[in-house]
């Protein structure tokens, strides 16, 4: 039988006098609230607060977790987003008093221990890219990606060149552009070849004295490593521009080949993706940035140097680039994001980095030979860490869309994977099972996937059939955007 219990607010649980603690009484002069809270002032009293006792607290938000999905309770084969499994060991690390309690305002005499930890993680993380130089500053990919393009913005300023435009594929993520943007750049999009790949003749044609960088995830967002790569760079630094490694894919080759080596001049890491830190509903992240050896001097700071003291004993300090473009994220970073990439990094160590991403790659290709008969993978047989499928061919015969196959997943206890992304593939369903699931999982995924494709189309429309709210109404959450919990239907 269904759970079908409405879900009702703490506010709706409220009861006059209830309690979950009783406090001492007050031992320093009382002060009315709306003298301590601003916002009290300008509403004319205070904020009103639920009144519940513990076990009314501690059973709403445990039914509430009940209610959601999570890589620790389902598959996620989210793709571009890596949603591999956490592992519980990094939190019980991270949360060591040395490292949870340290305060971000510490002194570097009294951080050694935290400074040695940041400065051995950039090294790593430049070992894997290929790139010399790394600031761990950037909060998130988006950031990784705004903050890079400041520091190629910085570059040409100091050599007196004044660059304008920024070129990315049309498959590009959509913080591309955006950072491009927003950093102040024009933004220009290349048609990819119909194979899905960097079209070098347009690239070309695009090329000029006013490019400053072109941007490139490889692997792509179909899933395929841009196989002419060397020759993108050679054209992009033939015209002085930079070359922009979008670092969300780099599941599929760290360990294996390096950004560096194949042309690229900066990128970015997720480390919430690669290298396990927690994400999703918008955080945490952390986006550190890795660059060629003559961008060092423009890195935001703080970056950690290492040192040698009178007595041969290292000593680290956190510094800042000598033409550094600024901060971009208070104190240091989100640290709590980097220790757990350390310790996954320090945990697999370089044969085990490779591993993942081999695994990973199998993982992929395992599962698209699984599917790619029901549901048609448009640029290929093979992949990298991911592919895009295409439920088109199943709209047009059967009126079966991705979304509604993405719906129906949920009923199997599988969030769906990304669907209606990248735009080049009409129906896309970008699938993505990392390194970490298994195969009797991913056979499931399958399995479900199978059975779904060949239910009545009407029943599949009205998926998801057996969660507590099922699909918003469409037609009218686009005329009102602003739609309320009993807008939607509860099944």
């Amino acid at each position: 039988m269904r759970n079908t219990q409405a879900v009702q607010l703490l506010f709706e649980l409220s009861k006059a006098g209830r309690r979950a603690a009783v406090y001492p009484a007050c031992d320093v002069p009382a002060r009315p609230l709306d003298e301590l809270i601003p916002r009290a002032q300008q509403c004319g009293s205070p904020p009103g607060l639920p009144e519940l006792t513990e076990p009314d607290i501690i059973r709403h938000f445990v039914n509430l977790s009940t209610k959601n999905m999570s890589v620790d309770t389902h598959f996620y084969p989210l793709g571009s987003c890596t949603m591999k499994y956490n592992p519980k060991r990094h939190e019980r690390l991270v949360g060591l008093p040395g490292i949870v309690d340290l305060h971000p305002n510490q002194t570097d005499e009294n951080s050694q221990g935290m400074l040695e930890m940041m400065y051995t993680l950039q090294e790593m993380l430049a070992e894997i890219a290929g790139l010399p130089a790394v600031s761990l500053q950037p909060a998130a990919g988006a950031q990784g990606e705004f903050t890079a393009l400041l520091v190629a913005s910085a570059y040409y300023r100091a050599k007196g060149e004044r660059r304008t435009k920024v070129v990315f594929p049309n498959s590009a993520h959509g913080t591309n552009p955006a950072s491009a943007a927003l950093a102040g750049f024009e933004c220009v999009q290349l048609t990819s070849t119909p194979q899905g790949f960097v079209d070098l003749h347009q690239l070309q044609t695009h090329l000029d004295a006013q490019t400053a960088v072109f941007m490139v995830t490889n692997p792509n967002t179909l899933g395929m490593f841009e196989r002419e790569i060397p020759r993108v760079a050679e054209f992009v630094h033939a015209a002085g521009a930079l070359v922009y490694i979008d670092g969300a894919n780099m599941n599929a080759i760290a360990g294996v080949t390096r950004p560096g080596d194949f042309g690229g001049d900066m990128m970015h890491y997720n480390v919430h993706k690669t290298f396990t830190g927690p994400h999703g509903a918008g955080g945490p992240g952390a986006g550190p940035i890795a660059v060629r050896d003559f961008l060092a001097d423009f890195l935001p700071g703080p970056v950690v140097t290492k040192e040698t003291d009178a007595g041969g004993k290292p000593v680290y300090r956190s510094t800042t680039p000598a033409r550094s473009i600024g901060r971009v994220r208070s104190f240091f970073g989100n640290v709590g994001i980097l220790v757990r990439g350390y310790c996954y990094l320090r945990t697999l160590g370089a044969a085990g980095v490779r591993a993942m991403s081999e695994n990973a790659v199998l993982n992929a290709n395992y599962l698209l030979a699984k599917l790619k008969d029901v549901l048609p993978v448009p640029q290929g047989d093979r992949c990298m860490h991911e592919f895009v499928a295409s439920a088109k061919q199943l709209k047009d015969e059967r009126g079966i869309s991705a979304m509604d196959i993405a719906k129906r997943l949920l009923d199997f206890g599988f969030h769906a994977p990304t669907v209606y992304f990248p735009l080049v593939v009409p129906e896309a369903m970008m699938i993505e099972p990392t390194e970490t699931e298994s195969r009797e999982t991913l056979d499931a995924f399958a399995d479900a996937v199978r059975q779904i494709v060949a239910e009545d189309p009407e029943f599949l429309r009205q998926a998801p059939h057996d969660t507590p709210i099922s699909r918003p109404d469409d037609v009218r959450a686009a005329r009102n955007p602003i739609l309320k919990w009993t807008d939607f239907r509860a099944t």
